[in-house]
């Protein structure tokens, strides 16, 4: 895909959701870590339901601490893998607390040594969190990218540092939220809503819909 039909993209993107953000509650970096360390394999959904309660009870890491791992699984039970979750986030908590005073480290280096966090949810932090512009590539955006060739990549790592490479500097910033909402509600999985799109005459997809489809 050329640059001038990338840089439309973003452009149209921007029109339509200047201040894109992520659909997980959170009030501070500590609850957005959580948070998106629990929404591996789980909707946003799903997620908000349990920390709703969660953050209530315990919504810094000295009282998640104070919770226990028992405690933690208690509001956490309808997610999935919630056991190993609640062990990583006990063990994520403790270095917080002993290592940075409670408070979530700002580089990425730091955040991937935590317990349960990779370098998805390390860059969802850094970006939402911090305003770094990482691109944390999950399913939708490695779908989104493939299937209109606007980036390539076999694995979500390829994906990453190709979108690093072309997506203009002054879109990078939010490309991350455009590119995972427009994969949630338009470029869907199964049957992608072409007809509703607002980058269809861009996109490179092969196999558009029609309201027939």
């Amino acid at each position: 895909m050329d640059k001038k039909k990338i840089r439309e993209i973003f452009k149209r993107f921007a029109e339509a959701d200047p201040h894109p953000t992520t659909e997980l509650n959170y009030e501070t970096p500590f609850q957005l870590l959580i948070a998106v360390m629990l929404s591996a394999q789980t909707t946003d959904k799903a997620v908000n339901k349990a920390t709703a309660t969660l953050f209530r009870e315990a919504p810094i890491p000295e009282a998640m601490l104070a919770l226990g791992e028992e405690g933690i699984k208690r509001h956490i039970r309808h997610i999935g893998l919630y056991n190993s979750k609640a062990k990583h986030i006990i063990e994520t908590c403790g270095i917080l607390v002993e290592k940075y005073g409670g408070e979530v480290p700002r580089t990425r280096r730091e955040l991937e040594a935590l317990p349960g966090v990779g370098r998805k949810t390390a860059n969802v932090v850094l970006n939402t969190a911090f305003g770094e512009p990482t691109i944390a590539v999950d399913t939708h955006i490695f779908r989104v990218a493939n299937r209109i060739g606007l980036a390539k990549g076999k694995t979500p790592l390829a994906v990453e540092k190709q979108l690093e490479r072309v997506v203009p500097p002054e879109y990078r910033r939010h490309a991350h939220h455009w590119l995972i909402l427009h994969g949630r509600y338009v470029c869907t999985a199964r049957k992608p809503r072409c007809g509703a799109c607002i980058i269809e005459d861009l996109c490179e997809y092969p196999h558009k819909t029609t309201e027939a489809d």
